[in-house]
């Protein structure tokens, strides 16, 4: 089995931002001669390899730390189709090596002090303040290996800052009352209906407000995009906002491509100000599917994985990542996305456990044409003790024109329309719309069977007054659909 893994690297590797002493400027330069092409290595000054078999996950072009991001299609990744994705083969190489349970623990975001610098000299400067007697007696006494003794006590300390503390333990919320209103329906048991609305181009809000009050009688909560697409449109906590004060339960969605771990502490706070307090926590789509001129495309500052452990702990803990004290905690029902075809379900279960660990109550799909497909995914979590400990909404969408089903088809990785509802909407083209309607409203039923799913995310793409319809045609077939996910209505 090879080591040495030298993908290639998105962007050069990284160089200090003050001038360090000749002997550290000695050492990185000698590391980033050895690892650059042993390994890839960007010098982010806190590495990984050893949680990540030896392969270097900077060379993924959003450089998460934490897993693959939704996009990976058959091991290739999306925003450069020419590359393999990085974590799939960490994930692969782990499964050979028996290291899975390396891939669990969550990984601290970069400390930007510390990109651009050596990494070795500090392994030699925390093995010599733990002092030799204190790694090798113990653990002779213990009957421990010097590896694992290492591992413990210079390698963990080094990869887990205090201002972190990451582990690979499943973390249940501190509190016991509901959060949000999303979050005592789900609780409930009752099969729940959400959906989302495309935040506007423009400043005016007449629009929107318009599209909230025609869907907010069928569902428990809409979910706005941040960004989707890396498109530029009215923010998602703005949309919240807006729907907050009609009475309506928003999930705010931030993204990382747009965000640091500042303005995600901030704007969670801010959020809950507003009466928001559904977050659904999103690495967002790379600046590369998006138009030009594109932004910035170096690597995000926080995955969500990291989003999640963030957010959780300022609810639970009542702390911010610098470690100041939030004497009003916020109230937060945390969420995030999952993409069960994206790869061999084995492998994308370790990912969503991560999430779970971290923080994340409710999974959120991309989109299900195919009920059916989701069997080993969902038996995967079941086996694995998943399914309750989390909420599993299943993305779904009434497709309005068959370029658009094409074009989901082809072009958004981990979604795919079978051919027999490409062929089916081809041959009604005298009531398409109606025949759409009606593909989704039998997926609806179909899903409302299945175990471990909590209710379905009404994707509309534009065309939110087929909702309704959605909602009515599914609840004939349904004795107990009708009102499960109408939150405002009953």
């Amino acid at each position: 089995m090879a080591v040495f893994t030298p993908l290639r690297r998105w962007q050069p590797a990284f160089r200090p931002f003050s001038r360090q002493p000749a002997a550290k400027r000695l050492l990185a330069l000698t590391e980033r001669v050895v690892k650059g092409p042993l390994f890839g290595c960007r010098m982010c000054g806190n590495c990984l390899l050893q949680e990540t078999a030896f392969i270097c996950h900077m060379s993924c072009p959003k450089g998460i730390r934490n897993g693959p991001c939704g996009g990976v299609t058959d091991g290739w990744c999306y925003v450069d189709p020419t590359r393999r994705c990085a974590w799939y083969l960490i994930y692969e190489r782990s499964l050979r090596m028996h290291r899975e349970h390396k891939l669990l623990e969550v990984l601290p975001p970069v400390d930007w002090d510390r990109a651009g610098t050596e990494t070795w000299g500090e392994v030699l400067r925390t093995a010599r303040m733990t002092g030799l007697r204190n790694i090798f007696i113990p653990s002779r006494r213990h009957g421990q290996s010097l590896g694992a003794a290492l591992e413990e006590k210079v390698f963990r300390p080094i990869r887990q800052p205090a201002w972190w503390k990451g582990d690979a333990e499943y973390h249940p919320r501190a509190v016991t009352v509901p959060q949000s209103a999303l979050e005592r329906e789900l609780n409930s048991g009752r099969f729940v209906v959400t959906t989302e609305v495309t935040p506007p181009l423009t400043a005016a809000t007449a629009r929107l407000r318009e599209k909230i009050l025609t869907v907010m009688p069928y569902v428990a909560a809409i979910n706005f995009t941040d960004g989707s697409s890396a498109v530029p449109r009215m923010s998602s906590a703005a949309c919240s906002a807006v729907a907050a004060s009609l009475g309506a339960d928003p999930v705010m969605q931030i993204s990382a491509r747009d965000n640091n771990r500042n303005s995600l502490q901030s704007q969670a706070i801010g959020a809950n100000a507003l009466g928001v307090h559904n977050i659904l926590c999103l690495s967002g789509d790379s600046p590369r599917v998006g138009p030009a001129p594109r932004s910035n495309m170096n690597i995000i500052d926080v995955d969500s994985v990291q989003m999640l452990w963030i957010l959780r702990r300022m609810r639970d803990e009542g702390i911010y990542l610098d470690g100041r004290e939030i004497k009003n905690k916020p109230q937060l029902f945390l969420g995030a996305a999952a993409a069960p075809f994206a790869q061999d379900p084995k492998l994308q279960v370790i990912r969503d456990r991560k999430k779970i660990n971290a923080g994340a109550q409710f999974l959120q799909t991309n989109l299900v044409f195919d009920p059916d497909r989701l069997d080993p995914w969902l038996e995967q979590l079941d086996r694995e003790g998943l399914l309750d400990k989390v909420k599993i909404l299943v993305g779904i969408s009434p497709l309005k024109s068959l370029s658009l089903a094409r074009y989901l088809n082809d072009r958004i990785p981990g979604v795919t329309v079978p051919e027999k509802v490409i062929k089916r909407l081809a041959d009604s083209s005298d009531n398409f719309a109606g025949e759409s309607i009606a593909i989704t409203a039998e997926t609806l039923v179909k899903l409302r069977a299945k175990k471990g799913i909590s209710g379905v995310h009404i994707m509309p793409l534009g065309w939110e007054d087929a909702l309704p319809l959605i909602i009515e045609k599914a609840a004939h077939e349904t004795s107990d659909l009708k009102g499960a996910g109408q939150g405002h209505k009953s």
